[in-house]
Formats: structure tokens, sequence, C-alpha cells
């Protein structure tokens, strides 16, 4: 075993692990250059009231872009994200509000969070067991997940609780409580990427699932995972949410989607797998949330958000495409 596990360690070339990169360091410069054109066109941007709420949102954005990131690392995507958001919603507030279960958020909470991860390991199995291709798995059971939702909430939100805003809206030094979980969360997830066989196995089944199987690695076994850690980070994203939003309405989730993506994507994640950067998602949601803000200060029209994200989207790939193609050309 460990004359197997040395033997992949050394061939993991093929598991590239991008942690900070030359594109990352990319990311930050524009980040940086986007806060500094924040900061000249509005004098309310420096302020401490503007760093814990928007950070709170790139708290968040970076739970459900990680959602996303885990399967594309795997060569799979997850196109659930949202719903298992809208799912867990629904169940944590008949857990904890006081109209129904009216459990204690330090019960509820923990019982409602294994419903993402049994979500992802359902979207797993049906991938792997029956050798569907996971978009048309994940697409099926989106429609599943949002009906059952929309069916046992009858689109109603729900009350939660005061005793459990503290999550959401609180904060310590200055920080709020859900900056402090990702930051601890993305060190996790690095850690598991960087420094364990389970997540170099993870990354080698995404760069060539049969090279990894013939090491020896159970592939079906690792998208399985992947599927089930997107699960827990989707849960994640809806618990932190409804405590910041003090009520779980069932229309959560709806949007999630399309930020899994950009977030992930922007971050560096290789859409082709083998390739996950924590750090770069991280200054993918800070990039994504700091354009959301300028197109507020600069009153351009909300309906056209759409249109730049989705160039956004497409320049990311443009540049993924154009650094494989030139890396492939330096070997």
């Amino acid at each position: 075993m460990s004359t197997r596990t040395n033997t992949l360690n050394t061939n993991l070339g093929f598991g590239q692990t991008d942690w900070v990169s030359s594109r990352t360091l990319g990311l930050i410069l524009f980040a940086g250059l986007l806060m500094i054109s924040m900061a000249l066109a509005s004098t309310s941007f420096l302020t401490g009231e503007t760093f814990f709420s928007q950070s709170r949102y790139v708290a968040f954005y970076v739970l459900v872009a990680m959602s996303q990131a885990v399967c594309l690392a795997v060569g799979d995507l997850n196109l659930t994200v949202g719903a298992i958001g809208s799912i867990i919603t629904v169940s944590l507030g008949m857990a904890i509000a006081p109209e129904y279960a009216a459990l204690s958020p330090w019960i509820g909470v923990p019982l409602v969070f294994l419903i993402g991860p049994l979500t992802g390991l359902i979207n797993g199995l049906i991938i792997t067991r029956f050798k569907i291709d996971a978009f048309i798995v994940t697409l099926s059971m989106m429609f599943v997940y949002m009906g059952l939702r929309s069916g046992i909430s009858g689109g109603n939100s729900y009350r939660v609780p005061e005793s459990f805003w503290w999550l959401g809206q609180g904060g310590a030094f200055g920080i709020p409580f859900m900056v402090l979980i990702v930051l601890f969360v993305l060190w996790g997830i690095s850690f598991l990427y960087r420094n364990t066989v389970l997540g170099r196995r993870l990354l080698a089944t995404g760069s060539n699932s049969d090279a990894a199987r013939l090491s020896g690695i159970n592939t079906d076994r690792m998208i399985v995972v992947a599927h089930v850690i997107s699960g827990g980070f989707s849960a994640l994203a809806a618990i932190m949410w409804a405590s910041w939003s003090g009520n779980a309405a069932p229309q959560t989730g709806d949007d999630w989607l399309i930020i899994s993506f950009a977030v992930a994507i922007i971050g560096g994640t290789g859409l082709s797998g083998s390739l996950i950067s924590p750090v770069g998602i991280l200054v993918g949601a800070v990039i994504f949330k700091l354009i959301q803000h300028a197109l507020v200060i600069l009153k351009i029209n909300d309906n056209y958000s759409n249109t730049l994200l989705g160039g956004l989207i497409l320049l990311a790939i443009v540049v993924d495409r154009a650094r494989e193609h030139f890396g492939k050309e330096g070997k």
C-alpha cells in the first residue's frame, strides 16, 4: 500500500496544485486595481460598514463556488448546487421555525446539514453506478429537488428564530463570523488537496481517469466523494444565508448556479479537471463582488448585469483555454 501511495504521489504531476500560481497572482493584482478604482469612485467604499457587509457576500460566494469547483476538479459538474441549497433552506425552516418543529438551532442545524452530503451521495451513486453523464443526472435531480422544495413549502418562507441570527449577522473584531468560518474551510480544503492521499486521488481522477484507474485509484469512489463534499458546501451556504437573511425562503438557490460557475472559473478552477485553487476562488469571489458593487456605484442598469457576468465567464474560459494551449506548447 505504501509503495502504491508513493508511486501515486510521485506520478501526480497530472494532478496539478496551482495554489499561488502566476494566474492567482494576476487575479490578486486585478482585484487590487478594482479596489483602488472603487475607493476613488466612492468615498464610502473604504469603511468598516462596507467591509463588514461586502465581505459576507464574498464568504457566501466562496461556499457556492466551492460546491461547483470540487466537482469540476474530478472532471464532473453539478447542476444541483442551488437546488440542494433550496431544499436545505426549506428543511432548516421546518426544523427550527417556532411554528413548526421548533428544534434548538444547536440540534436542528447539524441534522439539516447532513441532508447536503446525502443529496451529493445520491447524485454520485447514480452517476457512477448507472454510468450516466453527470450533466443528465444533476439536471434531472435539480428538478427533483426544486419540485420537492416547492411542494413541501408551498412557496412560503419560514421564520428563522433570532437566536440563530448570530452566525450570519454577527462577528468578532470587526470580522463577520461567516468570513472566519470560510477562511477556516478554505484552509481545510487546501490541506485536503495538498497534503492528503484523498486529495491527490481526487485531482488524479480529474486529470486522467483512465490513468488514475490503472494506478489503482477507485475513480468512481472519488467522484462520489466529490459530490458528497459539494453537497456539504451547498448546505453550509444555505444555512449561512438563512441565518444572515433571518428567514428560510424556498427561492434560495435559484441564482446559485451561475454564481458557482462564474466564481469557480474566474478563480482558476480547471474546466477539464485536476486544477483547483482555494486561494484563487477566494480572490475570484472578491472580484465578482467588486464588479457587482461597481455596477451599483456607476448606476448601470441592473438588467445588464447578467450580460456582463456572461462576458466575464466567457473571458475566464478563453484565458483558461489559452493557458492550457500555451502550457502544452511550452512543454
